[in-house]
């Protein structure tokens, strides 16, 4: 089954995230199957991505959005474990410096955008400027509520100078989430993620819920689709992720370059 069209939010549809089960799994079941279309997706990102860089035609760009414990981190330490590092950038965006905040919202979102050739992961992204922004009140509604029709428009830009966008929503419950904070709490090696906000936001949750329906059902575009992806079973995240990875750049059609010269007259001595 093809899992872009499973998941992809269709442009102009409002979601209500009540409709979409984050233990969902379709097409798969947890075992030695799953398994092995995970591994063989990997192995094909490796594949494609060194032919996009060959190519050198189009650049990648990856969105990871979700609330906190949804898989971030760990979607980008096993889909992408087998990309190489020298054609692949992984930005987190954290509260904005003094400089960035000196500029407008997008500023620092297109230093970061890949070169062509490269893939390029935001781990959050622009979309904390409809997300934490308003939920927080960091921002009047005047301002935050025009950035989705700013953020359409610079996607449009970029798709319009072959950047490949694709935007995930890892969508996880809110037991879940407790389940995950509680094994950061009781695992020493986990401690250091912990902070006095994780246990802050929690109370955000509905306000979260409908930032996110806010961004998903006006953000969703032929030039930079999102997808819903559900989360709680993080074996299906990672298989989910990295399929459609695959699909999407399979369905670039790319091709290796001819050499720039005529090998048929080189000779080696």
């Amino acid at each position: 089954m093809k899992l872009r069209k499973e998941f992809i939010v269709r442009p102009g549809k409002k979601v209500n995230l009540a409709g979409y089960d984050p233990d969902a799994t379709p097409g798969f079941k947890k075992g030695a199957e799953e398994q092995e279309v995970t591994a063989k997706s990997i192995e094909r990102l490796d594949k494609l991505q060194y032919l996009l860089s060959a190519e050198n035609k189009h650049a990648v760009l990856v969105v990871l959005q979700g609330m906190d414990g949804s898989g971030k981190d760990g979607t980008i330490r096993h889909v992408m474990s087998g990309l190489n590092p020298q054609a692949c950038k992984v930005t987190c965006f954290k509260v904005p410096t003094p400089e960035e905040a000196g500029h407008d919202f997008l500023w620092r979102i297109h230093r970061a955008v890949p070169a062509r050739g490269q893939i390029g992961i935001f781990n959050r992204s622009h979309y904390e400027d409809v997300l934490a922004v308003r939920v927080h009140g960091l921002a009047p509604k005047r301002v935050w509520s025009e950035r989705y029709d700013q953020i359409n428009r610079f996607e449009r830009y970029l798709a319009d100078n072959n950047v490949i966008i694709l935007k995930f929503f890892l969508h996880i419950s809110k037991d879940e989430q407790r389940k995950r904070i509680l094994q950061r709490i009781d695992d020493p090696a986990r401690n250091w993620k912990l902070s006095p906000a994780d246990f802050a936001e929690r109370k955000y949750w509905p306000d979260y819920l409908k930032a996110y329906e806010a961004v998903l059902s006006r953000c969703s575009t032929p030039a930079a689709p999102w997808f819903i992806i559900p989360a709680n079973k993080k074996w299906y995240r990672n298989l989910a992720v990295a399929r459609i990875l695959v699909e999407a750049l399979s369905a670039l059609d790319m091709k290796f370059p001819k050499p720039a010269f005529d090998l048929s007259r080189v000779t080696l001595k």
